[in-house]
């Protein structure tokens, strides 16, 4: 039985002395003086119908924490089976953005400057930011962003390798589906398509936070249930540098 449960246990026979002051002080009183004599038969009376009544109590303060605790085992177990846990209800929506089959979502911005498109073996260069679009839509990495503090630093260009796994799936298939010079918003829902649970360093599997503090504030929301853990990133792609065939690459333009 859970504390919380316990503590239901307990505190129904207080709401019984508060409505039966009486009766406790002479079941009380009566219990004190064992089997005296002096012990009048209604006092004796009314004190086995208090005895009684706070037995009834018990037990049915007993069969509701029972009945309590097996319905919340038979929710956790329903919950455990239903993937719908990554989506839950207060998951918000973006209509105004196009979902993929994969899942995840995009709004294009700003075209690209050419036709120069990754394919699988070519190193993407980009720029991104990243908000906890579902939670209040926190930076955990900023380009052009909030100034001072942990997010006053000049970021360098990120790099991906398109088929290597290094960045989280949404983003890696949005990039290898923009054009150089294309800026897009991405929005990633909790789950395969986002980070990782066993990577909390996200050292194997980016875009990582530059800063601890975005770090910090990225697995706050990654790592509780009880918020909407949706997350929404810009890329810009900066350039593709197509794979020489020889384990290097040809620096795009």
């Amino acid at each position: 039985m859970s504390a919380s449960s316990s503590r239901v246990a307990y505190l129904l026979p207080l709401l019984v002395l508060c409505q039966h002051p009486v009766e406790f002080a002479l079941a009380y009183s009566s219990n004190r003086s064992g089997n005296k004599s002096t012990t009048t038969s209604t006092t004796k009376s009314r004190r086995e119908a208090m005895q009684d009544l706070v037995s009834g109590v018990l037990t049915l303060g007993t069969v509701a924490v029972t009945t309590f605790t097996l319905d919340a085992i038979s929710v956790s177990a329903a919950n455990a089976e239903d993937s719908s846990m990554y989506n839950p209800k207060f998951v918000q929506e973006y209509p105004d953005f196009t979902q993929t089959k994969s899942g995840w979502s995009y709004k294009d911005v700003k075209p690209g400057t050419s036709d120069i498109q990754a394919s699988v073996g070519d190193r993407c260069v980009y720029e991104w930011s990243g908000y906890t679009i579902g939670y209040f839509g926190r930076p955990f990495e900023a380009k052009g962003g909030p100034k001072g503090g942990a997010f006053d630093k000049d970021l360098d260009y990120s790099r991906a390798i398109i088929g290597q796994h290094t960045v989280i799936p949404a983003v890696e298939e949005a990039l290898a589906d923009m054009k150089v010079g294309a800026v897009r918003q991405v929005v990633v829902p909790y789950g395969s398509l986002s980070y990782p649970e066993s990577d909390r360093e996200h050292d194997q599997m980016g875009p990582k936070p530059s800063t601890f503090s975005g770090q910090r504030a990225l697995n706050f929301v990654l790592d509780n249930p009880r918020v909407d853990r949706t997350l929404l990133f810009n890329l810009k792609l900066v350039r593709v540098d197509k794979a020489n065939g020889k384990g290097g690459f040809n620096r795009g333009t």
